[in-house]
């Protein structure tokens, strides 16, 4: 891909948890080399915060001041981002699950995304990103030079978030309806709902690989640099 790197391109990926955006995106960054800008990091990294600072996830002014005072950092490695909190590494803890359902709550409060959107905007906007999350198409990038929905079936969705964590028995039905719930905040929060941009491709990965959808993004980005 040699020409590929002639032209910074800005690339989103949006879609709903457990489809498997988060992989692709920091695969096809590295292969690119470009930087992979987590979206769903940054937002976890702020809700850590507020569970460390006993900040309520539903009062929106204390959660948009306290965003203004973190320092969220994304460090890139070879075996993905190291997110860093006011020069902390929480690459591993923002992943546990209070944290998960704290950044599901604290990113739907409109004063908070859009402190959110300004600062990753400025983050990307020389190029050379790919940024996954869900409104980066609609919102945070509604110029990208390419914008991806990565979807897949609830069913299916649900699944690979289980292994991934790997719960089984009673948790497993908690984690799954925990996304059901998630699903619902995100596609119907009146600040940036979840929903592909009219101009995205849409990837249903229900019945295809991580090499596959990998493959078939990597094919998109060369037309957009040939074009």
């Amino acid at each position: 891909m040699d020409a590929i790197s002639a032209r910074k391109l800005i690339i989103a990926i949006d879609g709903p948890a457990g489809a498997g955006k988060s992989t692709i995106a920091s695969r096809l960054a590295r292969k690119l080399g470009y930087t992979n800008l987590e979206s769903g990091a940054m937002y976890r990294a702020l809700a850590l915060k507020a569970i460390e600072w006993d900040v309520s996830f539903d009062d929106e002014k204390p959660l948009r001041k306290l965003a203004e005072q973190v320092r969220i950092g994304l460090e890139p490695t070879i075996g993905g981002n190291r997110v860093m909190l006011d020069g902390k590494d929480v690459s591993t803890r923002i992943r546990d699950r209070d944290v998960t359902e704290a950044a599901s709550r604290v990113s739907v409060h409109p004063a908070v995304r859009e402190w959110m959107v300004a600062r990753q905007q400025d983050m990307g906007k020389d190029g050379g990103v790919v940024m996954e999350g869900r409104d980066i198409g609609t919102k945070v990038f509604p110029h990208a030079d390419l914008k991806v929905f990565l979807d897949a079936d609830p069913v299916v969705r649900e699944q690979r978030r289980l292994d991934q964590n790997k719960i089984k028995g009673p948790s497993a039905q908690s984690m799954a309806a925990e996304l059901r719930e998630r699903d619902l905040r995100d596609r119907t929060r009146s600040a940036s709902p979840l929903k592909a941009a009219d101009d995205a491709v849409v990837i249903d990965s229900t019945n295809l690989t991580e090499d596959e959808v990998l493959q078939k993004i990597e094919g998109l980005v060369e037309k957009k640099i040939k074009f």
